[in-house]
């Protein structure tokens, strides 16, 4: 349970990292090294969706019911997906357009809505974290210790940048730097919590371990199409942002099956 705990606080301190960038860097990160790492956070969460999430979930659900693995994945995966939309239209996010953002904007600042948007892209990470160390911890055999620890570290790898995110623009708004760090740090504390509590909950379900994994899988993805292909994609030399995609995504599969 220990080392369940410590899997669960990297993610977590991926966010400190990117946070702690304020401390040292006197202005926001140029736009180009923001569309690099925006698009290497939506490779390493691809490749986690598939290496981490859908494949166990997969191999797991056909152990017990055989050529229909695919109803439980597939299923799930939807579930995670529209769990997100529902979520995207309660919680206003980043990729409104004018009209809709217009009434918003009277009541929220854009660093209140960055703010909110970084916790909703935490809440399906957290959830992830904590599905895989379940399945770890209740004996499923698809999930090793190595490959639920390679999730947190590419999910470790992509929280540095929204920490980042996060902590800059309150700096470059006037905000003092230690100040800017904290609302840093604490945008990525619903991470390890929502990672706990499915850990615990997991517990009273694991025959449906294959829907929980998936819809993990289906929420992670909805913020790649959603949010993170559009950032990395905005402007000119989007390219770049293709590449650094690319990069990340070998990087998830490698630190999966070779640590899995």
């Amino acid at each position: 349970m220990l080392d369940t705990f410590r899997g669960i606080l990297i993610p977590f301190l991926g966010t400190v990292l990117g946070a702690a960038c304020v401390l040292f860097l006197q202005k926001n990160l140029n736009r180009t090294v923001q569309r690099i790492l925006t698009g290497f956070a939506a490779g390493v969460m691809t490749a986690a969706s598939v290496w981490s999430l859908l494949i166990p979930a997969l191999e797991q659900a056909q152990d017990t019911i055989g050529r229909l693995a695919f109803l439980p994945a597939a299923g799930g995966f939807l579930l995670g997906i529209f769990f997100l939309l529902l979520l995207d239209r309660m919680i206003p996010h980043l990729h409104m357009n004018s009209s809709e953002a217009e009434g918003i904007h009277t009541k929220l600042s854009k660093n209140a809505m960055l703010i909110l948007a970084v916790t909703l892209h935490n809440i399906p990470e957290g959830m992830a974290v904590g599905v895989v160390y379940a399945g770890f911890l209740y004996g499923n055999v698809q999930i090793t210790a190595a490959g639920a620890l390679a999730l947190s570290l590419g999910i470790a790898i992509q929280n540095f940048p929204e920490g980042a995110i996060i902590s800059m623009p309150l700096r470059a708004a006037g905000m003092k730097r230690s100040k800017a760090f904290v609302y840093g740090v604490l945008s990525g504390i619903v991470e390890p919590i929502g990672a706990m509590l499915t850990v615990f909950a997991s517990g009273f379900f694991v025959p449906i371990m294959p829907y929980l994994l998936s819809f993990a899988a289906g929420a992670m993805i909805y913020v790649v199409v959603e949010e993170l292909i559009p950032e990395m994609s905005e402007g000119a030399h989007s390219n770049t942002g293709t590449i650094a995609f690319a990069i990340g995504f070998v990087a998830m599969m490698t630190l999966d099956t070779a640590l899995g």
